[in-house]
């Protein structure tokens, strides 16, 4: 039997500010939404409903607000309820973040890479900067590996 696959990576500007809620065992969410441009002529955008867990959260609210460009990766989820007052079923999906990398630098619009925020721990904060790359072919006996 073939496995089940459920990833979704969407890249987008946050639509608003990300809000915080408290679960009743005290863990941490923030909700938000990503809008993501279609890439056509028009000026269409696609919506997305996106929650952030625990630290993941913590640090979407802290350092995340409106019209912020981000990469978000995680899964859907889709939710399924009767409506209280019309007995009608409701259902909606939104995307579980298991990583969010956030695009613009803190006081940007666009352009510089700020760090990623994930639910594991990052093994370091130091830049690359390459200067120059040549056209030489790449001698493989060099390759550690």
């Amino acid at each position: 039997m073939a496995r089940s696959i459920n990833q979704v990576i969407l890249m987008g500007r946050l639509t608003r500010d990300p809000e915080q809620r408290t679960t009743t065992t005290g863990k941490t969410i923030a909700s938000f939404s990503v809008a993501v441009d279609r890439g056509g002529q028009d000026d269409a955008a696609d919506f997305f409903n996106v929650t952030a867990w625990e630290k993941l959260g913590e640090l979407v609210i802290q350092y995340l607000a409106k019209g912020r460009r981000v990469l978000v990766q995680g899964r859907l989820r889709q939710d399924s309820w009767e409506d209280k007052e019309t007995g009608k079923k409701q259902s909606r999906i939104e995307v579980v973040a298991t990583d969010v990398t956030f695009l613009d630098g803190p006081n940007s619009e666009g352009g510089a890479s700020a760090p990623a925020a994930s639910g594991r721990p990052a093994s370091s904060n130091k830049d690359v900067v390459i200067e120059d790359i040549d056209d030489k072919p790449i001698d493989l006996s060099e390759i550690p590996f």
